[in-house]
């Protein structure tokens, strides 16, 4: 995610397309900026009650399947967390350069990490997680 955000500056400042927002309004940023952080934050701490790991990279050591709080809306609040910090960035940037990395961002996360995870909680967790993911949709929204 770091990452990205830099090359959204660096986009921002070397190739900066359209400038579409300016002060003081691309300051809305910080607000979704800071609703990511909100969200990031209440997954972490649920995950940590839960007493289950919050390490991405061993999803298979994963001791409870949460389902509380955002968990109830997004079955990856976390990353939804990074995403929206990636936005609030671009919007924070004001230009449309920015606007081409959350995109591939996403698609990065979704096949390299997501995708993955979702394989190992489906071994760990069985017809309980896929119950999960049928009602909860894996970005955001409820599928039912």
């Amino acid at each position: 995610m770091l990452l990205a955000a830099v090359l959204m500056w660096a986009v921002d400042r070397w190739a900066p397309l359209a400038q579409w927002l300016g002060v003081p309004w691309n300051r809305l940023g910080a607000l979704v900026a800071a609703i990511g952080v909100g969200i990031a934050a209440d997954a972490f701490v649920r995950f940590r009650r839960a007493g289950t790991t919050v390490n991405p990279m061993e999803p298979s050591n994963a001791s409870h399947l949460v389902t509380e709080g955002v968990f109830r809306f997004s079955r990856n609040p976390m990353y939804l967390g990074l995403v929206l910090l990636l936005v609030g960035w671009a919007v924070w940037l004001g230009t449309v350069s920015p606007w081409l990395v959350p995109p591939a961002f996403v698609a990065i996360l979704t096949v390299a990490q997501i995708i993955p995870e979702e394989r190992a909680l489906h071994a760990r967790f069985g017809e309980q997680y896929v119950s999960y993911q049928r009602g909860v949709a894996r970005w955001i929204g409820r599928c039912r």
